[in-house]
């Protein structure tokens, strides 16, 4: 779903947190220049992310979150 958001399709990540019975928690990963795509404006492309996860895992009796990060990348050199 995210990779259709965003310019660098390949710098996306899901990553799988907790895991039981009664919950899952996924970590998503962009490059930093897609992360405001991901959120949306005031958040409404990442609570419309979460509300299909939820409803994903309501199915099947789980509590389901999304965590969504930036890439880690080079730090940017300091000003002068």
């Amino acid at each position: 779903m995210a990779q259709g958001l965003v310019d660098q399709p390949t710098a996306v990540q899901v990553r799988e947190g907790r895991n039981d019975r009664y919950y899952a928690a996924f970590h998503l990963t962009v490059a930093p220049e897609d992360f405001g795509k991901v959120i949306g404006r005031q958040g409404r492309v990442a609570k419309a992310m979460r509300s299909i996860l939820r409803a994903a895992g309501a199915q099947q009796g789980r509590n389901v979150a999304l965590e969504i990060h930036e890439q880690a990348g080079p730090a940017e050199p300091a000003a002068r």
